[in-house]
């Protein structure tokens, strides 16, 4: 294809920056990366009056100085960022931020075990990423609302909620964990920090009765898994046994880790525990509960769907019904694979999480 000098002038015109009456002319592309605007935003600023076209040589031009003068305006911030719109009576993102949040699948995060703030996460037999934690917090709660967590661990739940800025009620029943989680907001947050929050050292069966009536705005927790615990397969000798770190987390006859049958197990959970918990919770917010299927003997135990079948419409002591909403994955890509059954049968890899969401509805 031929070019002509017409074509090459107009070329230098809409591809390089050029000075008129001592503004910066700039090609809407570069104004659009300047002001960080999409496509859509930049034209609609420009259909407003916000944002000025300069025809030259017939190109569509646009000063500098005005792009870089409106990017700091709060109606640039506001198309960029987003609003949070007022009817918004669950979080403080803006719709922006809220849509991605609605995938049905989310990656797990973690600091990795050299990370000077795991140091305390890890001495836990089943620890849960506060990163992940705070993902949760952060989309179903305002700043200031109150979180409970009736399996606290070490503390991943009130570190997330410390670092968001909403008030943590953790029930644990080790007390050498319960420990760990105070010193985990003190040396990984802050001095201080753990004061803000409520740790309860106890059985959540015997606390969450006392507990208010629709008191919290928010349930999150992830209970045992049975007494998976209690199995040490290959990766639980190489990770933790040669570590010298705890593989189960108590002896405890309450420890809801030690009940050899897993339906009196399912029990305790859903009807001590889980239900318990939708009574504090106020109506209309949410409930998340963080599990992963499991293999028992050969035999493949489906715990999510488990959970799901024992909770949904259930009716809640005090009004109101427990509705599943939907099950988000949490993909857990870091893992490392192992020849289960190989070369005779298929045995998966268990690679992902449940996270199974609740409300509790009129």
């Amino acid at each position: 294809m031929l070019h002509t000098k017409e074509d090459s002038d107009r070329h230098d015109v809409t591809t390089d920056a050029v000075s008129s009456c001592g503004q910066t002319l700039i090609r809407a592309s570069e104004a659009m990366r300047l002001s960080g605007l999409s496509r859509h935003n930049f034209e609609k600023c420009v259909a407003r009056g916000l944002v000025h076209k300069v025809e030259s040589a017939g190109a569509s031009l646009y000063s500098k100085e005005e792009v870089e003068d409106f990017k700091g305006s709060d109606v640039c911030r506001q198309m960029v960022d987003g609003v949070v719109d007022r009817r918004n009576q669950l979080n403080d993102l803006t719709g922006k931020e809220w849509v991605p949040e609605t995938k049905s699948y989310m990656y797990q995060k973690g600091l990795g075990a050299s990370h000077p703030h795991a140091q305390i996460e890890i001495q836990h037999p089943a620890p849960f990423s506060f990163q992940d934690i705070e993902c949760l917090v952060r989309f179903f709660t305002k700043k200031g609302m109150s979180v409970l967590d009736p399996f606290g661990g070490v503390g991943s739940t009130a570190k997330a909620c410390e670092l968001l800025g909403r008030t943590c009620t953790s029930i644990e029943l080790s007390e050498k964990y319960h420990k760990l989680s105070l010193l985990r907001l003190e040396t990984e947050v802050g001095t201080g920090t753990s004061a803000k929050h409520r740790f309860i050292n106890g059985d959540s069966v015997a606390v969450l009765p006392q507990m208010p009536e629709q008191s919290i705005d928010f349930v999150v927790t992830s209970p045992p898994y049975w007494g998976i615990l209690h199995k040490q397969d290959q990766k639980v000798r190489k990770n933790r046994v040669a570590n010298n770190l705890d593989t189960q987390y108590s002896d405890d006859p309450h420890d809801l880790g030690n009940i050899a049958d897993y339906g009196q197990f399912l029990d305790v959970l859903c009807d001590k525990v889980l239900m318990p918990c939708a009574r504090v919770l106020r109506t209309g917010k949410y409930m998340a509960v963080i599990v992963s299927d499991f293999r028992d003997k050969g035999e493949f135990v489906s715990f999510h769907s488990d959970i799901i079948h024992a909770l949904n419409k259930r009716a809640v002591p005090g009004g109101g019904h427990l509705v599943l909403q939907g099950t988000k994955v949490l993909i857990q890509n870091h893992k490392s694979l192992h020849p289960y059954g190989y070369p005779f049968s298929y045995v998966e890899n268990i690679h992902h999480q449940y996270i199974i969401i609740f409300k509790r509805q009129r």
